[in-house]
C-alpha cells in the first residue's frame, strides 16, 4: 500500500510543491532542507507509535540514560528544523528587532506551549493538581521565543558567542550538584523542577519524578534551534551546492567528534540535554543534510524524496494529530483490550511480536503521510 501511495505522488505534484516554499525564490533555497524536515517527522512517528513498548527494535528506543540511539536524534532534529524555518520566517522582516517582531515571536511561542499543555490534558481524566506542565511542544515554544529573540538582537558572531556561553554555563550548572549531578535522582534539573513545578506536575521516568523536558534543560535546547538557524543561513550563502556537501560533511564530522570528546567528561545524555549532546546531535544533522543536498540538489533525484517533501508541509499539525490519534486508540475499548492493543494483535497474526510492533508503527507513518498528502493537495498548510 505504501508503494502505491508513493508512486501516486507524481513529479507534477513535486513541481507544485516547489511553488509552496514559503514564498521564497526557489533558487535561493535548498529542497534538501524540506526533505530533512519530512524525514524527521516520519522518524518521529515511527519511534512514537510501536505496537507494543515491550517489543521494539533497540535502535527505535531511547538510550536508558547516558548514550545516544537513532531515536535520540529525533527531538534535536526537530529543533534544528524549527531553527531552519525560523531563518526564512525572520528573513522576510530582515531580522528587525521591532516591538511587532517580538510580539509575533512571543505569540507563536506561547501558542505552541498552550497546545502542548492541552495535549497533556487529553483524555481529560487527570486532575489539575496532577497534570504534567512541560512537554515537547512546551519546550519548542520556550526555545523558539528565546532563540528567535537572540537572532534578531545579535549578529552571527553574537549568536555563536551566546551559544557557547549557554553550553559552557550549563556544563558548570550540571556539575554544581556534586558527585550525583549526572544521576536521575541527584541532578540539579530534577531538583529545580521539584522546587518550582512540584513532583505531581512532572513526568515519571524509571519510577522517579523526572521531566526530560525540564525547564532548566530547555536552556541548552535553545542552542539546538540556534544551530539550525545559523547552519541554514550558512548553507544558502554557498552558491556551489557540491561545495556545500563537502562543507556540511566536514562540519558534521567535526561536531560529532567534538561531541564524543566532550562526552568523555560530560556524558552525551538526552534527558539532561547535556552540552555534549547538543553538539553531537548537531553533527548528525549536518551529515544527514549533506546526504539530502547531494541526492536532491546536486544529483537531481527529486522523485526519490517527493514523499518526504509532502510530510514536511504540515509538521506541527501532524505531530499533534499523531498524539491525538494514539491517545484516542488507548481510550477506546475493544473486547478486553484497548483499540491500540487490538490493532497490534492484528499484526501479531502475521508476524512475531517485535516485527508486528514495527509494522504497526510503519502503518502509522503511511497513514499520516496520506493525511499530509491530502492536506497538501487541497493546499491546506496549517501554520502558527
Amino acid at each position: 500500500m505504501a508503494c502505491v501511495l508513493i508512486f501516486k505522488f507524481k513529479i507534477t505534484e513535486f513541481k507544485r510543491y516547489k511553488l509552496y516554499l514559503l514564498g521564497e525564490n526557489y533558487m535561493t533555497r535548498y529542497v534538501a532542507l524540506d526533505a530533512f524536515r519530512g524525514f524527521t517527522i516520519a522518524l518521529m512517528i515511527l519511534v512514537n507509535t510501536p505496537g507494543s513498548w515491550s517489543h521494539v527494535y533497540s535502535p527505535l528506543l531511547h538510550a536508558k540514560w547516558h548514550g545516544c540511539t537513532p531515536t535520540d536524534l529525533v527531538f534535536p532534529f526537530f529543533l534544528f528544523i524549527i531553527g531552519s524555518a525560523m531563518f526564512f520566517s525572520l528573513k522576510k522582516s530582515d531580522f528587525a528587532a521591532t516591538p511587532i517582531q517580538f510580539y509575533q515571536i512571543i505569540k507563536r511561542g506561547l501558542i505552541l506551549f498552550f497546545i502542548g499543555y492541552l495535549l497533556n490534558v487529553i483524555p481529560f481524566d487527570t486532575p489539575l493538581d496532577a497534570l504534567r506542565i512541560m512537554g515537547v511542544l512546551q519546550r519548542i515554544g520556550i526555545a523558539y521565543i528565546i532563540a528567535a529573540s537572540l537572532t534578531v538582537l545579535f549578529n552571527r558572531r553574537g549568536v555563536f558567542i551566546v551559544s557557547a556561553i549557554i553550553l559552557l554555563a550549563y556544563w558548570g550548572l550540571l556539575f554544581s550538584a556534586g558527585d550525583n549531578g549526572l544521576t536521575i535522582d541527584g541532578n540539579i534539573i530534577r531538583q529545580f523542577d521539584l522546587a518550582t513545578i512540584g513532583a505531581n506536575h512532572m513526568y515519571t521516568m524509571r519510577g522517579v519524578s523526572f521531566d526530560p523536558e525540564s525547564l532548566l534543560s530547555t536552556i541548552p535546547s535553545v542552542v539546538s534551534v540556534l544551530l539550525g538557524f545559523e547552519l541554514t543561513r550558512y548553507l544558502i550563502s554557498i552558491e556551489d551546492k557540491k561545495n556545500s556537501v563537502i562543507k556540511l560533511t566536514v562540519l558534521g564530522g567535526a561536531f560529532v567528534g567534538i561531541g564524543l570528546l566532550w562526552g568523555l567528561v560530560l556524558p552525551i545524555n538526552k534527558p539532561l540535554w547535556t552540552s555534549s549532546y547538543v553538539i553531537y546531535t548537531a553533527g548528525y544533522a549536518c551529515l544527514l543534510l549533506a546526504v539530502f543536498v547531494w541526492i536532491i540538489d546536486v544529483k537531481g533525484h527529486s522523485k526519490l524524496v517527493a514523499p518526504l517533501l509532502v510530510y514536511g508541509t504540515n509538521p506541527l499539525f501532524v505531530f499533534v494529530l499523531s498524539f491525538v490519534f494514539i491517545t484516542t486508540y488507548l481510550n477506546i475499548t475493544v473486547g478486553n483490550s484497548s483499540l491500540y492493543g487490538w490493532l497490534y494483535q492484528q499484526f501479531r497474526l502475521i508476524a512475531n511480536p517485535t516485527l508486528a510492533s514495527f509494522l504497526f508503527a510503519v502503518s502509522h507513518v503511511v497513514l499520516f503521510w496520506f493525511i499530509s498528502l491530502k492536506l497538501y493537495q487541497h493546499k491546506i498548510f496549517i501554520k502558527i
